[in-house]
């Protein structure tokens, strides 16, 4: 399947939530109760209520309504913020138990390693056995190398200990998976801390990048992990996974549009292929449903 096949099925469940909601044919004089209709679609969709309100009030004056809506949209979710190069390239991936967060790490290992770059990941999620298990299949299967320690090791010192061998062993990519957390739990959070000071001690400047995977389908629990999680680890940009499972796709506009953070990736499955990297149009494209034209 074609990359816009692919976004177009994972999200066909949001965009037929939308459709009923949205004028059958495509026309420049929308009426009041129609309008209502589509701003309770995107609403329900987790687009937010504010910025459902707004992109519907610019596109109400507009000559070209859906056209002008679509565009805000877009609009709203194209946030050009380059990624750092650097080599090593040290990444941060953070983010609840629960996300998919250890197999979006896999499928970026795997992404990486396609690319001819030496990956190594740190297995900071020292909690739970299952979870180096997990990772440790995802790391062979992309051909990456892996850190561990005893279950119950310190995470910082599994980040710091990754960084310095990556550093070592001339790494390009270095990955450190931190436990899944729970943002209201005060702990486990400071420890996170602790993990995101300690790698810039490793290496200055690092983490180069920090992502935190969100599950598309968590509507405003996304909202209030990803505000809960920036203020700890500063987050860069974000990952919405399990978008082909949810009718609230609009989730990914209403994280954007609060916290001007880049979406990188988008997951829409289970294969290796089904981890894309962001892109604002085809999203919107996928997401919106077609107006049918009149007959001629």
């Amino acid at each position: 399947m074609s990359f816009f096949s692919r976004l177009s099925q994972g999200l066909s469940k949001s965009r037929d939530s939308l459709a009923a909601l949205f004028p059958g044919k495509a026309k420049e004089i929308i009426s009041d109760s129609e309008w209502q209709d589509i701003e309770d679609g995107l609403i329900m969709a987790d687009c937010g209520a504010q910025l459902a309100m707004d992109v519907i009030k610019k596109a109400k004056k507009s000559k070209q309504p859906m056209q002008t809506l679509k565009d805000s949209m877009q609009q709203t979710l194209n946030i050009e913020q380059p990624i750092q190069e650097a080599k090593p390239f040290v990444l941060l991936v953070a983010g609840v138990n629960g996300t998919g967060k250890t197999t979006t790490i896999g499928k970026l290992a795997n992404m990486y390693a396609a690319q001819g770059k030496k990956v190594l990941i740190g297995a900071a999620d020292t909690f739970r056995a299952a979870a180096v298990e997990q990772l440790e299949v995802w790391v062979k299967r992309a051909g990456a190398d892996i850190v561990k320690q005893a279950e119950g090791s310190d995470p910082a010192s599994v980040a710091f200990d990754t960084i310095s061998r990556g550093i070592a062993k001339n790494y390009d990519v270095i990955i450190i998976d931190t436990a899944g957390r729970v943002q209201t739990d005060t702990s486990l959070m400071n420890e996170l801390a602790k993990v995101y000071r300690v790698m810039g001690k490793a290496l200055d400047g690092c983490p180069h990048e920090v992502w935190h995977v969100v599950d598309g389908g968590t509507g405003q629990n996304a909202v209030v992990q990803v505000e809960k999680f920036r203020e700890i680890i500063h987050t860069t940009g974000l990952i919405v996974t399990k978008l082909d499972g949810t009718g609230k796709g609009g989730v990914v506009l209403q994280l954007c549009d609060k916290f001007k953070l880049p979406v990188r990736y988008i997951g829409v499955g289970e294969t290796l292929e089904d981890l894309m990297p962001f892109d604002a149009t085809a999203y919107i494209d996928s997401l919106l449903p077609q107006p049918k034209q009149d007959d001629a």
